[in-house]
């Protein structure tokens, strides 16, 4: 069978293969920190889904599992900070050790008005996981104290990620052909978190 998806594929960034191994000792680490403790794992939808589920599957540690899911307004490429919640958790995290899964950390606006929105709600704890961070493109002080991989400014896709809801089913990060959005009228995903 064919793959129409592959044709806008320049390369993969990351293979399956890092990948899994990535999140096995990410799950492992973060079993060893909080041993003994019950944990809060909030993923941020739509692209932290994928990540989140194998994440938690490496994990020996009792968990609950929330989600949140926001949109950022802007220009195409860029998040103007603007944060509207699409949908908020269903637990309440006060007095609770909280870790909040993300795919990718660009600009950091979207995700430091998550955490500041988090904070006021009284976690005992509140950490960050990512599996991808683009330091390059910070416009805020925002250091993830689990990442998975730092890579360069380019555009990707897969393991969760989409360009127009499309690509995230691909079980490697790839970089997308300029082609392939080049000629973008809408925004770009949440590229810009």
């Amino acid at each position: 069978l064919s793959n129409p998806l592959l044709d806008d594929i320049e390369q993969v960034l990351l293979t399956e293969e890092q990948i899994q191994g990535k999140v096995k000792e990410l799950g492992a680490r973060i079993s060893r920190e909080y041993n003994g403790k019950e944990l809060v794992v909030i993923g941020i939808l739509k692209g932290a889904l994928i990540f989140m589920s194998d994440l938690i599957r490496n994990m020996t540690i009792p968990i609950v599992m929330d989600f949140v899911a926001v949109s950022s307004y802007g220009a195409a490429t860029k998040s103007s900070g603007a944060v509207r919640i699409l949908k908020d958790l269903d637990w309440p995290i006060e007095g609770k050790h909280v870790l909040l899964v993300e795919d990718i950390i660009d600009t950091g606006l979207t995700l430091a008005y998550l955490i500041e929105n988090l904070k006021a709600r009284r976690p005992l704890s509140l950490k960050i996981c990512t599996l991808l961070d683009k330091p390059s493109r910070r416009e805020v002080d925002i250091r993830p104290d689990y990442n998975g991989f730092e890579i360069p400014d380019r555009f990707v896709v897969g393991y969760g990620l989409d360009y127009n809801e499309k690509y995230r089913n691909l079980p490697y990060v790839a970089v997308l052909k300029p082609e392939a959005y080049a000629n973008c009228s809408g925004g770009l995903g949440k590229k810009t978190v």
